[in-house]
């Protein structure tokens, strides 16, 4: 029996990335998995990795940055499954650049996509979490205004900030449905488009400003969703889990290892 065996689990953006990497993991701990994805192709790709795995996944394809696809995408999963247990909203937009050349429209989007389904996932499946025996609220969050920041990188390290506040916020209200919610903030992570655009010297450069010397990978991150998602979780909600590689603990400058 897996960790997750017969639970339903939304789970967005799941086409690529991050998103893939747990909707796969999920399906071998025995979760019926909706792969909420925006474009056909990488979400039928995951879709096929799962059931050639011999797990079980429906596809549902659409833009969750639309408040109208959000209700719909919980009430084609309560109907063909019966109930929702698993919200985990993954997909996320960022547009980078100096504060005063942000369009607004961009600005827009990167909270529409990141922040706004949050509300959105979480209202719409509600009474549906409220029934299961382990509702489970799900974020993928960063360490990008969390923990750490870049310049250009504001829109998007705004965003997971608030989806921060709001995983803190709807824990404490949705805890008297027995339902819990969390996130986890991941380092940089190694993902197709970093492999395949990132030239292997600047490759080199992000892996050593890593202590552990090398990227976060999906599966890990997919790990951790694991975790907060089973039972072994029953008492943690309103915290996120950091999965960065101590890269935001960073180097000191001068390290003796003699001293150690």
């Amino acid at each position: 029996m897996g960790r997750l065996e017969g639970r339903i689990a939304i789970i967005t953006g799941a086409g690529k990335g991050i998103g893939r990497a747990t909707a796969e993991r999920f399906a071998k701990e025995g979760a019926r998995v909706v792969i909420a994805a925006r474009s056909e192709g990488p979400g039928r790709e995951t879709l096929e990795a799962i059931i050639a795995a011999g797990g079980e996944a429906v596809l549902d394809v659409g833009d969750i940055s639309d408040r109208e696809h959000c209700r719909g995408v919980v009430a084609r999963t309560a109907e063909r499954f019966g109930g929702i247990d698993i919200v985990l909203h993954n997909a996320a937009y960022t547009e980078g650049g100096r504060i005063e050349r942000l369009p607004d429209d961009k600005l827009a989007l990167t909270f529409n996509t990141g922040l706004m389904p949050c509300f959105w996932l979480s209202a719409d499946a509600l009474p549906h979490l409220k029934k299961s025996k382990a509702g489970r609220i799900l974020v993928t969050s960063s360490i990008m205004g969390n923990r750490s920041n870049r310049a250009g990188r504001s829109a998007y390290s705004a965003m997971k900030m608030a989806v921060t506040g709001f995983v803190k916020t709807a824990a404490a209200e949705f805890a008297c449905h027995g339902i819990t919610v969390n996130s986890v903030e991941p380092g940089t992570t190694m993902a197709d488009s970093i492999e395949r655009l990132v030239p292997p010297e600047t490759l080199k450069a992000m892996k050593a400003r890593i202590p552990l010397g090398r990227l976060v990978t999906g599966d890990e991150v997919g790990l951790a969703f694991v975790y907060l998602a089973s039972d072994d979780a029953a008492m943690v909600s309103g915290t996120s889990i950091t999965i960065d590689g101590a890269e935001c603990a960073g180097f000191p400058d001068i390290f003796d290892f003699d001293d150690y």
